[in-house]
């Protein structure tokens, strides 16, 4: 059993820090999709501490993220931002953390935004990280340059069929344009990439990216085949290690609620530190 002093507390302050880097993460993989895709109505915006993306129809890059800990976004910014999106003929999105400034969601509400989901947020110190375990027959690997197309092919066909334990998440994404986006952030934003074999066969892959002491882990998949043998677990516990050996203090990751990431990751010793709001305007 844990002792309460092991759960991580999350104050505002530590918040704004997580907040800020799931944010420049989404903004490096947007403009790396923009740079692929040419600009056609695509932006990159900054948006009261935050950034505001679109890049291509129907990309999980497109939405506003990290506002909420540095004022209200003016009225003639969010003008800006829903004008270029009804443009290309595209919703909305905010990722909203409850730990943010009350006043931006009431102005979103006001705006006609309305709340569609939830995600959350989990974090652990990485002070007590040891070393990676792993079940018997699964082994990590590193991931290199020449197997980038192996590694994302894998994540893809896991995201592609998602797990059917919790709140099914209220979007879904075709997988041309989801293996787009997976490629971009990876390119862009320097992530470290992972994958995982059961007696031998690729099951499944994982990447984090480190940033200014903090190790987001940056998504893991398992294909279905292979589920329920502890893959993900192994993966989540090979990236803890290389985090701490790499200095972070702090690792976080987002899931749906209630779902079996989440469970994973409560055994992995994380604790929920807040939850975002989805909200949209259509």
């Amino acid at each position: 059993m844990r002792n309460h002093a092991d759960f991580l507390f999350c104050g505002i302050e530590l918040g704004e820090r997580i907040e800020r880097a799931e944010a420049e993460f989404i903004a490096a993989g947007s403009a790396a999709a923009l740079e692929r895709v040419g600009d056609d109505g695509g932006f990159v915006i900054g948006l009261a501490g935050g950034f505001a993306c679109h890049t291509e129809a129907g990309s999980p890059l497109n939405k506003v993220a990290g506002l909420g800990f540095a004022g209200v976004p003016a009225a003639g910014e969010l003008d800006e931002v829903e004008r270029r999106c009804a443009a290309v003929g595209a919703p909305v999105q905010v990722e909203l953390a409850h730990l943010g400034d009350p006043e931006v969601a009431e102005t979103l509400t006001a705006r006609g935004y309305r709340l569609v989901g939830f995600e959350n947020v989990l974090g652990r110190s990485l002070g007590d990280a040891r070393a990676a375990t792993v079940p018997p027959g699964i082994e990590v690997l590193r991931g290199d340059d020449t197997d980038f197309d192996r590694w994302a092919d894998t994540v893809v066909g896991g995201f592609a069929v998602p797990d059917a334990q919790g709140v099914a998440p209220h979007e879904d994404f075709p997988r041309d344009v989801l293996e787009r986006a997976v490629r971009d952030l990876a390119a862009a934003a320097g992530t470290r990439r992972y994958t995982a074999l059961v007696d031998g066969e690729v099951a499944g892959g994982s990447s984090m990216r480190v940033t200014q002491g903090i190790a987001q882990l940056t998504g893991a998949a398992t294909l279905p085949a292979h589920r329920r043998r502890g893959v993900q677990s192994a993966l989540l516990a090979a990236r803890l290690a290389e985090a701490a050996a790499q200095g972070c203090d702090l690792a976080v990751v987002t899931t749906q609620p209630a779902s079996k990431s989440q469970q994973n990751a409560q055994r992995q010793g994380f604790s929920l530190l807040y939850t975002r709001a989805i909200l949209v305007k259509p």
